[in-house]
């Protein structure tokens, strides 16, 4: 904690896809930090988490009116829940294709949307969506996730534009190979870690120059960066922390 322990003191976080993993990572992190956090997550049951399906607009509008009458005004929301369903971009269902945006987009508008409006109205807010270093990079086999993150982090930016003048600022972080139950879904065999640090010719990958996997923490990090008033001048900004693996293409 160090530091920074008091910095969010006070301040009522919103937290999609907090259960496990980088949403988890970034719940403890605003909590570590003074904030108040409101951990949300469509998986149940989980001790201290909410449950909330972000494809579900009224759902998410009743979510946010509630944790404002009961806790006070939302100053941080961050968006992470996210699915993937890895599939060659000829073979994708229609099924796969709507859920991988109803989450991974159309989530992010719905949250944007109704905590956007309260902290315009207020004049002030931070938003924080959680992308991929894949809404930039071309992937193999991850055309669905990879689109539906391109099209939340466009979103999230033309958001953060709109709400400049309100106070209001909304920024990215894109992670790569984090260590997430997500990422281990996709190791099939023992040498899978290992290529993902080293690179994979057959898949079209560099590999990571700083030679590890991210942690949970690493990305929850750069969250609590661009939620905090120490990036007060900072917004519509997409923040890789991907060990530099895309080589910033």
């Amino acid at each position: 904690m160090g530091e920074h322990i008091a910095e969010l003191q006070g301040r009522v976080a919103l937290v999609t896809g907090a259960a496990q993993g980088i949403g988890a990572a970034v719940a403890r992190a605003l909590a570590d930090r003074g904030a108040e956090v409101v951990a949300t997550d469509r998986q149940v049951p989980y001790e201290g988490v909410a449950r909330l399906d972000v494809t579900d607009g009224p759902a998410v509008e009743a979510l946010v009116d509630r944790v404002e009458r009961e806790h006070g005004p939302i100053e941080i929301l961050v968006n992470v829940a996210g699915i993937l369903r890895p599939a060659p971009a000829l073979e994708i269902t229609d099924e796969d294709w709507a859920a991988t945006f109803a989450v991974n987009t159309t989530g992010v508008m719905h949250t944007g949307r109704a905590v956007g409006r309260r902290m315009a109205a207020r004049g002030r807010g931070s938003i924080v969506t959680v992308g991929s270093n894949a809404a930039g990079v071309p992937r193999t086999n991850m055309a669905a996730y990879a689109a539906s993150k391109a099209a939340a982090t466009m979103f999230t930016r033309c958001l953060g534009l709109e709400l400049a003048r309100d106070g209001v600022r909304c920024n990215l972080v894109s992670p790569g190979s984090t260590d997430t139950e997500m990422q281990r879904a996709l190791w099939t065999d023992p040498g899978a870690e290992r290529r993902v640090i080293d690179g994979d010719p057959a898949g079209y990958r560099v590999g990571i120059p700083l030679g590890r996997i991210a942690s949970p923490e690493d990305v929850a990090e750069a969250v609590a960066f661009l939620v905090g008033d120490r990036a007060r001048h900072i917004t519509m900004h997409d923040l890789y922390v991907d060990g530099g693996a895309t080589l910033r293409a």
